[in-house]
């Protein structure tokens, strides 16, 4: 067999520093260079005769004046008063031996840049039977995932840490989505896989199926199709994405709350029968502090007796003598049932549990009350068809949960109950296929490391059983070190966007190496450290700017199906070149 074309030699491994399997030093040669991120090759001949080849990215560089004795002899030497020469060495981190032998190479052996066949053996690339284009590096050149440790064949879930607004979480993410639904990696399981995204911040996710019209123009001149060429994706936005957001509050008919966007949004709540039945009253009291609370028992309590209310095909209940059909008279049937205005009577200890004091009980109705106007446009049964309303997380292959603009609690609710759905609904399939996608930010806001809560509960199941359930968590947040340790830790794939200082240090990025965490805190908008199980050392990556539009500014024309606008709509977006929504009010 002919041999393949290497690389010319870019230096050789040092004589004065150690070499040892797990990083050695290498002289750059004079005229060359080398940087970090770098993937270089060698080889080391056995005394058997066998050759080992050595693969390794470059984890530090480092110049210096040889022949100085003090720091001030860089101007003796810079006016040639004293002889000097600069030398460079760069770190090298093994990622590979071929075969597996582990030694250090041996001081002097010429080190090349490692290309093509190269570059995908010491990156593990070419034993990826299902690889995930992930990104690109800074020569763009494409990196990719093993899908094995994604879908839950071998492992699952994605975790993203990094400053809001700079670390570009969100945007990773989704990017990641788009290439599992285009590049051909889930194979025909593509067109049956499901995401939901919870868009918690702004309505950066609203517009997912609308093309982004500042592509090229915010892309600091870069060719972002190159770009995507060399991923093997096509530039567009998501093509059947569904968006959903809370009524509007005191709105009799239920019009979606959203602010930019007009068309193609859908307003979800659930019935009063369904908040019964269903039992989701613990979802009401799932802040932080409150499984430290008494009245905690209280609230097992009322979910067992409203479980068993009569329900009517309209979505309300039948409270005893009362018809209800706003969470509002549900309240007050409550306050009048946990607290009789016969100073004689008790509370029926069925709906407040055994030796509950008034003032647990009153603690429960305070807290049920102060959750009333944050909730009770969630929770009806005052519309017509109220109960076609319902959450379906199969209609679309995206679907998007807006809950930006609601208080936290309610956030915390919507969280709680769309993903109890999602996860109930997967465990009843008996299949974890078609994979459930889940991309949720402000992780450490739903899992908290110090406290408990219902929906920390269905987190840690996700992340403990999710994988053969067939249900994927991408979680993101600022800070890993707030967020429940099992969640993060049984995410097979992390990712590292710009940090602070201060979170850099914690022992939750014990997976980037020195000089990883010290860079992350100066990463730019668009570079991601990727660690995956294949690999010891994470890659830097950078990934393309997104082609759907981010932000209602950067929308263009919307596609027509899915849940974009209609064919007239489009022609409307295609005339208002000013402003894309000019044609979209209703």
């Amino acid at each position: 067999m002919a041999a393949r074309p290497q690389q010319p030699m870019v230096g050789r491994v040092i004589g004065v520093d150690d070499a040892t399997p797990l990083e050695f030093w290498v002289a750059v040669a004079p005229g060359h260079t080398l940087q970090l991120d770098d993937v270089v090759a060698l080889e080391r001949v056995l005394p058997t005769g066998e050759q080992v080849d050595i693969y390794g990215v470059v984890g530090q560089v480092r110049a210096r004046h040889e022949g100085a004795s003090f720091q001030s002899d860089v101007f003796l030497i810079a006016e040639g008063i004293l002889p000097g020469e600069v030398s460079e060495a760069a770190l090298i981190q093994p990622t590979r031996f071929e075969p597996e032998i582990l030694l250090p190479p041996t001081p002097g052996s010429p080190v090349r840049l490692a290309t093509e066949y190269e570059r995908d053996t010491a990156l593990s690339f070419d034993s990826v039977d299902r690889k995930l284009p992930a990104g690109l590096s800074r020569s763009d050149e494409p990196i990719f995932l093993d899908l094995d440790f994604v879908d839950g064949t071998k492992g699952a879930h994605i975790n993203i840490s990094g400053i809001s607004g700079v670390a570009t979480k969100t945007s990773y993410a989704t990017f990641l989505l788009y290439s599992m639904f285009t590049s051909g990696a889930l194979g025909a399981e593509s067109a049956n896989t499901r995401a939901l995204i919870f868009n918690v911040k702004g309505e950066d996710l609203l517009f997912l199926d609308y093309p982004n019209r500042s592509l090229d123009s915010q892309a600091d001149g870069v060719d972002q199709g190159r770009r995507y060429k060399a991923l093997g994706l096509t530039p567009a936005p998501f093509r059947d994405v569904g968006i959903v957001a809370p009524p509007r509050k005191g709105d009799p008919n239920a019009t979606p709350a959203t602010g930019s966007r007009k068309t193609g949004v859908a307003p979800f709540f659930w019935t009063l029968a369904d908040f019964c039945h269903q039992r989701l009253l613990p979802f009401l009291f799932a802040d932080a502090e409150d499984e430290r609370q008494q009245y905690t028992i209280v609230v097992q309590s009322v979910t067992a007796q409203l479980a068993q209310l009569e329900g009517t095909d309209d979505g309300a209940v039948r409270f005893e003598n009362r018809l209800v059909r706003t969470f509002a008279d549900l309240v007050d049937a409550l306050e009048d049932k946990l607290s009789p205005t016969d100073a004689d009577q008790s509370p029926d200890p069925r709906w407040t549990g055994r030796a509950v004091g008034s003032g647990t009980i009153n603690a429960f109705i305070r807290r049920l009350a102060s959750a009333r106007r944050h909730v009770e446009h969630l929770l009806r049964a005052d519309i017509a068809d109220a109960q076609h309303h319902a959450l379906d997380l199969d209609q679309h292959q995206v679907t998007v949960v807006d809950i930006h603009s609601l208080h936290d609690r309610a956030k915390r609710f919507v969280v709680g109950v769309v993903l109890r759905q999602a996860f109930e609904a997967k465990e009843a399939s008996g299949s974890a296929k078609p994979l459930q996608f889940v991309v949720l930010d402000e992780l450490n806001k739903y899992a908290p490391r110090d406290s408990s809560s219902p929906i920390k509960e269905i987190l840690l199941d996700v992340a403990e059983r999710g994988r053969s359930l067939g249900i994927i968590l991408i979680g993101a947040q600022q800070t890993a070190s707030e967020v429940e340790r099992r969640v993060v830790a049984n995410s097979a794939i992390r990712v590292v966007g710009r940090l602070d200082a201060a979170e850099a240090r914690r022992d939750e990025y014990g997976f980037l190496p020195a000089v990883a965490r010290a860079r992350a805190t100066i990463l730019k908008p668009g570079s991601m450290y990727l660690s995956q199980p294949r690999l010891p050392v994470p890659l830097l990556v950078e990934f393309p700017f997104p082609a759907w539009a981010t932000r209602p500014a950067e929308a263009g024309r919307s596609p027509i199906g899915g849940g974009g606008a209609s064919a007239s709509e489009t022609g409307k977006i295609e005339a208002a070149e000013a402003d894309p929504f000019s044609g979209l009010t209703s």
